[in-house]
């Protein structure tokens, strides 16, 4: 283990359990960007990796297993005692693809632990509880800098017509308002996820239908809300195209996996 054992009181929130040394350089962003405990079972090499999970496991609030998921579930046999006490688990494959929410989705935080670790790896949060599943709706969101909470969700309301922000799955933005106060404010109230695309991807998918001169200059794009909800819904179709209003722009996507 990286720090020696400690009771859960005096430990951080989040856990890190690397199965293999290979999930270090993982394990290495996770932990400057989210702070936590990393576990390297390996050190401890004579006695089961399982074992020592099962020691650690009510350590921490929140864990991120970089692992199979396979691995995952069997470390997690008969440690799982009710979804209002267990700790969210997050499992991220080495390769950093996929983040899960594999235990405790909403009331441990799972659900919005595999959004933090997504936007953290690039890796693409992978959410299955039915509330979620049932929500067809992707806003994403461009603003300028400093743009109030109330002024965003003025925005995201008038987008939405007859629409509620309850039908909304999650929000959608690019790298560079990743940490805009605004919006990450915006989504706390209304509990919702927030996904976020480097500018690259954004780029390499130029879905745009009104190319913006400001966004090209400033952000090196032509536009950020219609790309964003349509990369974060790929099977999606544009409900609604850009709509600004006092420096917000935002686009709707509705999943279409009913049709398919």
């Amino acid at each position: 283990m990286s720090e020696p054992e400690q009771g859960a009181a005096t430990a951080a929130p989040l856990g890190v359990w690397l199965v293999r040394p290979e999930g270090e350089d993982l394990a290495a962003c996770l932990h400057e960007r989210l702070g936590g405990q990393v576990y390297r079972p390996w050190l401890q090499a004579d006695v089961a990796q399982k074992a020592q999970f099962a020691a650690a496991y009510r350590r921490h609030t929140q864990w991120v297993m970089v692992a199979a998921s396979g691995i995952a579930v069997r470390f997690l046999d008969g440690l799982p005692q009710d979804k209002h006490s267990d700790p969210a688990v997050v499992v991220l494959d080495e390769a950093g693809r996929f983040a899960v929410s594999l235990l405790a989705g909403h009331e441990g935080g799972a659900n919005a632990l595999a959004y933090r670790v997504a936007a953290v790896v690039g890796a693409v949060p992978v959410v299955t509880t039915a509330t979620e599943a049932l929500k067809s709706l992707v806003v994403g969101i461009g603003c300028r800098k400093g743009v109030p909470a109330e002024r965003i969700e003025a925005a995201v309301r008038l987008a939405l017509g007859d629409y509620a922000i309850s039908d909304v799955r999650e929000v959608a933005t690019v790298d560079l308002k990743a940490n805009e106060p605004g919006l990450l404010d915006f989504c706390a109230r209304h509990n919702l996820p927030l996904r976020v695309f480097a500018r690259e991807t954004l780029a390499a998918r130029p879905w745009v239908s009104q190319p913006s001169a400001w966004v090209k200059q400033n952000v090196g794009l032509d536009g950020v809300c219609e790309p964003c909800a349509l990369v974060a819904s790929p099977r999606g179709r544009l409900l609604v195209p850009k709509t600004s209003l006092d420096g917000v722009a935002v686009a709707v996507v509705q999943d279409q996996w009913m049709e398919i």
